[in-house]
């Protein structure tokens, strides 16, 4: 039998299909730019050397290279899984109250004033980006509404990556950057202020509350004072960030004790959070944002418009890893237990930095590495240069980012003499001048 033949009309349409010359809408789309970090985790993939290290990751990871669950957790999703009282359902688009509700008293505590006023909103999100992005949105229509607000996004230099994508994708496109690390591998307070008193009144400056990424180092709280003292003086609104939050000090009260000094001084204020990390639920993406607003009669206004961007963006948070924080929070013999795993994930973290800083003192390491014991959290800035980051990947085989920073909790015992070994090589082959201390 004959096939039938395809005919063509005047127009070039095919009669049987689609036109014969339709091109995708997508044919002139261009390839966005590859994160480094995901440059990075290409390159370590395609390494086939034995003793190959990837030190450019977000998570944390266990002594055997591995994401970890904490055993509560596991115990807690246990109980789930065989309790005839829990079904799956979608949340309110503001998230699981009982979860909003304890991660906004354990991060401001109960007495606080705005919190004993209900002039502050929490709000559930699918992770700490989700939260930045929300925050962002929010910043937004106010800038949409008010004829007075014209100034621009401060950012940390350095700073997250993506924190200016995620600002950019919700329409704020002036960023600026303000001085927040030196040569030293220190915070310099006095840049730092310098460039914030040089910020036009309403500008929005977003502040790591603890373990800023990438350079692990924190503020002291004496320079947290300072710098409220000037936010206020200069009228700039903060958009504080807790992007692994516990797990610089081992404690989610500790680790918020900036947005907790800045709401006592009547200040509005933002704050991103992530509880991923703290309780090892990765593939749950649990986020936080926080709203501290001036007036208790805003809070209706501020939640409507944060449904109507959650909508739009992700409907409703994710359920679980939720319902694990809040059980957690919600039990005191619970958040003892928790506490406990928390602290030994940070002295773990607190003991690499020790023994790797004590280890190229043997080896007789050019310069002064007690920045690796001063800074705090999960990520640390080496203080390695470009060509030695460089040095390191092609012939060492070991990954981490440009910018010479780290994840201390990537290196573990068997990893670490070979790590130090070759920071010595990096540092000690070709010309490197390092501070002095």
């Amino acid at each position: 039998m004959s096939q039938p033949s395809s005919s063509l009309d005047e127009k070039g349409v095919n009669q049987n299909r689609d036109p014969i010359c339709r091109m995708s809408v997508f044919t002139d789309i261009q390839s966005a730019a590859v994160s480094p970090e995901m440059r990075l985790l290409s390159a370590f993939k395609k390494d086939n050397h034995g003793r190959k290290v990837f030190l450019a990751g977000r998570e944390y990871y266990s002594e055997e290279g591995k994401t970890f669950e904490l055993r509560l957790v596991g115990k807690i999703k246990q109980q789930f899984s065989t309790s005839p009282t829990i079904r799956p359902e979608y949340p309110p688009s503001l998230g699981l109250r009982g979860f909003t509700q304890r991660v906004t008293e354990v991060t401001l505590e109960k007495s606080c004033q705005a919190v004993v006023e209900n002039r502050v909103l929490g709000v559930q999100t699918p992770g700490f980006t989700a939260a930045v992005r929300l925050g962002a949105e929010l910043l937004r229509k106010w800038h949409d509404v008010s004829a007075d607000w014209c100034g621009p996004v401060y950012l940390s230099s350095p700073c997250d990556d993506s924190l200016a994508d995620i600002y950019r994708a919700a329409g704020v496109q002036e960023i600026r950057h303000y001085y927040y690390w030196d040569d030293k591998q220190q915070v310099c307070l006095e840049k730092l202020l310098a460039d914030l008193d040089g910020a036009p009144e309403q500008s929005v400056v977003v502040l790591s509350a603890s373990a800023h990424y990438p350079t692990g180092a924190d503020l002291s709280q004496i320079q947290w004072v300072s710098i409220a003292q000037l936010i206020m003086k200069r009228r700039l609104f903060p958009f504080l960030l807790l992007p692994a939050q516990g797990l610089c000090n081992g404690d989610l009260e500790w680790d918020a004790w900036p947005v907790q000094y800045f709401a006592s001084q009547g200040m509005e204020l933002l704050c991103a959070q992530s509880l991923s990390h703290c309780f090892g639920l990765y593939g749950d993406a649990v986020g936080h944002l926080l709203c501290v607003l001036k007036q208790n009669s805003l809070m209706l206004s501020v939640q409507s418009q944060a449904e109507k961007i959650i909508r739009s963006l992700w409907a409703q948070p994710s359920d679980t890893g939720a319902r694990v924080v809040a059980t957690v929070l919600s039990n005191p013999a619970h958040v003892v237990e928790w506490q406990g795993e928390v602290k030994h994930l940070v002295e773990r973290c607190m003991l690499i930095r020790h023994i790797l800083r004590e280890r190229l003192r043997l080896l007789g390491t050019p310069g002064c590495w007690d920045h690796l014991t001063q800074q705090r959290g999960l990520f640390c800035c080496t203080g390695l240069n470009g060509q030695q980051v460089d040095f390191l990947s092609k012939r060492r085989h070991i990954y981490l980012l440009s910018s010479g920073c780290l994840n201390v909790s990537a290196i573990n015992g068997r990893n670490l003499d070979y790590i130090a070994e070759s920071i010595h090589l990096a540092v000690t082959t070709g010309s490197f001048s390092w501070p002095s201390s």
